[in-house]
């Protein structure tokens, strides 16, 4: 059976964010992700992963200035001493909290920058990345984005994701496979996810127009976890959308599995 961890951005934000941890686990869910540690206490967010008895699958490297309007800063050339710093807090993290991989994103590449730059800037920082959660035992993933989602985002589809990972030459990188940025941007999910199970090393999922839960779209999930599940995948799958109503009226599509 397929495995779902809960998103603390978008599920259970009825409750305060240490509060969604048990949760999360008290609705079915054994473990959880999040975009960012780092504005909360190391010893408090520990505590309430303790006390939930869930896991961390994984959260994402710090990606700038959020209220500016950053959405990453590895393609950013002239940062790359700002990526490092970022990797060391998240390293951090990942030890204290036990996580096994980290999400990298790529940012909105500047308007003036220069194209090559921006590539040449974007691979670097995922070398440097990717060996220094090596060293840990951690793996790196990075995700494509739709642009509709975030205009101007720099990595945006499976194809260009596989290009990047081959001019970095690291076995310690993958791609983060969300389903709903992938629908959006290229379709043909079933097969893409097929054809490149093993450079996925994670699986995030929501509904498309509307980034809801299953069965509030167009996308047919009871086939596409059946397929992921029948490929052998066994990471978990990250419940990355915003409940329609609530969290917990929004959870038919977990009790169904649960049930068998």
């Amino acid at each position: 059976m397929p495995r779902f961890a809960a998103n603390l951005a978008f599920l259970f934000t009825e409750e305060d964010f240490l509060a969604r941890f048990a949760a999360a686990r008290r609705n079915g869910f054994a473990a959880v992700e999040f975009p960012f540690p780092y504005p909360h206490d190391k010893a408090k967010l520990q505590d309430a992963v303790q006390e939930a008895g869930v896991e961390v699958a994984l959260f994402n490297l710090p990606a700038g200035d959020w209220s500016r309007g950053e959405r990453g800063i590895a393609c950013h050339p002239g940062r790359q001493g700002e990526f490092q710093d970022g990797v060391g807090a998240a390293i951090e993290y990942a030890r204290l909290l036990h996580v096994p991989k980290v999400n990298c994103l790529s940012g909105v590449a500047p308007p003036d920058a220069d194209p090559d730059a921006v590539l040449s800037t974007f691979v670097e920082n995922l070398a440097f990345a990717a060996e220094a959660l090596a060293r840990e035992g951690r793996l790196l993933v990075m995700e494509p984005i739709n642009t509709r989602t975030i205009p101007g985002f720099y990595l945006n589809t499976t194809a260009q994701s596989l290009d990047i990972m081959r001019e970095v030459g690291s076995g310690n990188l993958k791609i983060q496979y969300d389903i709903f940025h992938m629908q959006i941007m290229e379709g043909d999910l079933a097969q893409t996810i097929e054809a490149e199970l093993p450079q996925i090393g994670h699986i995030q999922f929501a509904d498309v127009p509307d980034r809801h839960e299953p069965g509030s779209g167009e996308i047919n999930f009871d086939f596409l976890f059946g397929r992921i599940d029948a490929l052998g995948y066994d990471g978990w799958i990250g419940a990355e959308y915003a409940p329609a109503r609530g969290t917990v009226e929004g959870l038919g599509w977990l009790r169904k599995y649960a049930r068998g």
